[in-house]
């Protein structure tokens, strides 16, 4: 039986891309907003108090509960306002063989949830001139067909607009050192790839692309990017606990939850402990498990906490990530996700800013990004006319649809 393991009163505080047409939001100007000290003294709650789905014993925590004692959701959701958590809870096992349980400090592979700090690390470089968002890969990077060097703008990888094939990790085997790592990644089948439409026409998720970002950050900052996150995104932001660890530390760190590969029988085996195991999950790649590849990279596979998630919210309205017409030119919508001649409810539009889904739900911002691994799925979202945050990080294969939904009638106020 599933049971809650963190506090839920107030502290202060692939499936690869999820929720498309709504994930995620920031307040006016930009983050999370902090209140002032005259604020505070009047006990002012925000745009809108905290909904009461969102709050302790809600429709939502209930929900989420209710997963967790089915056995379908392992491990933490964290509902914050204005920086200070609303609702924290966490579920299941970060190692169920060591007897290490899920905690709200517990840290989770984000997958394709950490894209968003590849981008940033780009804007980044964007604001101390060493490239412009015009720039081709052929003009930072050797090695990629006249298609691809010449025509892809870093604009385009930001925007999925590349035409770049969706191509993703290395899982068939397992990679022991950043050495094979790197190998694996950009061997020449990796380089080969040309666009499948004309870059800039229409919009096709692409972690390839972010993949290629990645190595441009590396190129140009001349810091490996892992190292260049950590010094320049995640010290900054304060996420103590965030970083692109290895599989060396996924064994041996018990604050990382592992994996758990879904299987046929409903069962779930832990893909670090069994790196042989695979995933059976509907719709999961042949021979996946999650817990193969050694480090991350530009497509993904970063790692960080719920209360981490927060932090980098409140760095980002508080410029300590980057000048505020970067911040804008990162968080704002740049290019649709939906198909041309698609339909869809009124009020919901889903657009890509640079390198983070930034749409609009029910009429109102969001701002965030989701992913997932063979063994997890992770979601944040920024709603940023509500001053709230919205986090569910997990160590199992689930229905994450599902989740955002009910996240978002209780936001709302439709649960």
């Amino acid at each position: 039986m599933a049971s809650p393991r963190s506090s839920a009163h107030p502290q202060p505080s692939r499936r690869f891309a999820l929720g498309l047409l709504g994930a995620a939001s920031l307040a006016a100007g930009g983050a999370l907003t902090v209140p002032g000290a005259a604020q505070a003294a009047a006990g002012a709650a925000g745009p809108g108090r905290v909904p009461a789905g969102l709050r302790p014993g809600g429709t939502y925590d209930q929900y989420v509960k209710q997963l967790a004692g089915q056995g379908k959701f392992s491990g933490t959701v964290l509902i914050a306002h204005r920086g200070k958590t609303v609702l924290t809870r966490s579920y299941g096992w970060a190692d169920k063989e060591g007897g290490v349980r899920n905690e709200a400090d517990t840290i989770y592979c984000l997958a394709s949830g950490s894209k968003p700090f590849t981008a940033l690390a780009i804007i980044q470089l964007a604001q101390a001139g060493k490239l412009r968002f015009t720039d081709t890969v052929g003009t930072l990077l050797k090695g990629y067909p006249q298609e691809t060097a010449g025509h892809v703008t870093i604009h385009h990888l930001l925007t999925h607009s590349s035409g770049l094939q969706n191509l993703v990790g290395v899982e068939e085997g397992q990679l022991h050192n950043s050495v094979e790592e790197a190998t694996a990644f950009w061997n020449e089948q990796r380089r080969k790839p040309k666009p499948q439409f004309t870059p800039g026409s229409q919009y096709s998720y692409s972690s390839l692309g972010m993949q290629i970002l990645g190595e441009i950050v590396t190129t140009v900052s001349g810091q490996p990017f892992h190292e260049y996150v950590k010094e320049h995104i995640f010290d900054p932001a304060g996420m103590t606990d965030s970083a692109y660890y290895t599989r060396n530390d996924w064994t041996t760190n018990k604050q990382i939850a592992h994996p758990f590969l879904y299987q046929e029988d409903g069962s779930r085996i832990d893909g670090i402990r069994h790196l042989d195991a695979v995933s059976q999950w509907p719709g999961s790649p042949p021979n996946a498990n999650g817990g193969r590849a050694f480090i991350g990279n530009g497509g993904g596979h970063g790692f960080s906490t719920a209360p981490d998630l927060v932090k980098f919210a409140l760095a980002l309205d508080g410029e300590k990530l980057a000048k505020r017409p970067y911040i804008d030119l990162f968080i704002t919508p740049k290019f649709p996700t939906q198909p041309a001649g698609s339909t869809s409810p009124a009020g919901l539009h889903g657009f890509m800013g640079y390198g983070i889904i930034a749409g609009i739900s029910r009429d109102e911002r969001t701002l965030g990004h989701g992913g997932g691994i063979a063994g997890g799925n992770t979601n944040w979202t920024i709603y940023r006319d509500r001053d709230l945050m919205g986090i569910f990080l997990s160590n199992y294969e689930l229905d994450t649809q599902a989740i955002i939904d009910q996240e978002r009638k209780a936001v709302f106020g439709t649960a």
